[in-house]
């Protein structure tokens, strides 16, 4: 089944679901991006919490996004306002991002920007970046993104060759090919700032590290299952860095720098 198939499928599926109050019911939220094993904890903390401080904005993106064939690529809404939070308690001003899709944890990140931040935003497809502007521009942060097309890696070496950019980055988002994760990470460490925070998404990988080798795994969450898992391992042992895996979404590991 191609990818977009899957996603509708599973869209539908959480839908019929949600509509039947009789059962337990799955959450609302898009893509089942929790690892909690209680559906209905974790729709608690949607609905108390998360929903109620969303900006319409975001709702809007997520709602625009929910009807996108790829939707289970979004940000879920309580990471968005984790990262929101996070961005703020470390004052963060000069931000970067790799895999925006629709922009919903773009534009959760240019919320939570001063109104001079930026945020140097790289994804190989402008068409879904455009699916979300119409929100961003009506969130008034249009200003704050540099929005570039195409593979992050080739920028990345020009940044990393140029002394001025180096240490430059307060904070940066990663939510792309997992395959390239520790390629990002070799370049990342060296623009981010000494005490800066680099996050990458997607580190618990849907459950599936601790999968048995012949556990009935999707073809796309097995074939990223190992360079996720390579990456723990070399995150783990980075003297560089402090890091905090933490099992929000499918999982964020934060990676302060050390020196």
């Amino acid at each position: 089944m191609a990818s977009t198939d899957v996603a509708a499928a599973e869209v539908k599926a959480q839908t019929t679901q949600v509509e039947e109050p009789a059962k337990v019911t799955r959450h609302q939220e898009v893509g089942h991006k929790s690892l909690l094993q209680s559906d209905a904890l974790y729709q608690y903390i949607l609905e108390t919490s998360v929903y109620p401080r969303e900006p319409e904005p975001l709702k809007e993106l997520r709602e625009v996004t929910a009807k996108h064939p790829w939707n289970l690529m979004t940000t879920s809404a309580d990471e968005g306002q984790f990262l929101g939070l996070l961005l703020k308690l470390i004052n963060a001003k000069n931000t970067m991002e790799i895999g925006v899709y629709t922009g919903y944890s773009l534009l959760s990140t240019a919320l939570a920007l001063p109104d001079d931040g930026k945020i140097l935003a790289m994804d190989i497809n402008r068409e879904n970046y455009d699916l979300g502007l119409p929100m961003i521009e009506k969130a008034g942060v249009a200003h704050k993104i540099d929005f570039r097309e195409g593979p992050a890696l080739p920028l990345l070496d020009e940044m990393v060759k140029n002394e001025e950019m180096q240490g430059s980055f307060d904070f940066v988002f990663v939510d792309a090919d997992k395959d390239n994760y520790l390629n990002y990470h070799r370049r990342l460490i060296d623009l981010v700032k000494v005490g800066g925070v680099i996050a990458y998404d997607n580190t618990l990988w849907n459950g599936s590290v601790v999968a048995p080798p012949d556990a009935p795994l999707r073809k796309y969450v097995r074939y990223y299952r190992d360079f996720v898992m390579e990456l723990n391992k070399a995150l783990a042992a980075d003297p560089r860095i402090e890091i905090s895996q933490i099992p929000v979404g499918d999982g964020v590991t934060l990676c302060r720098r050390n020196y």
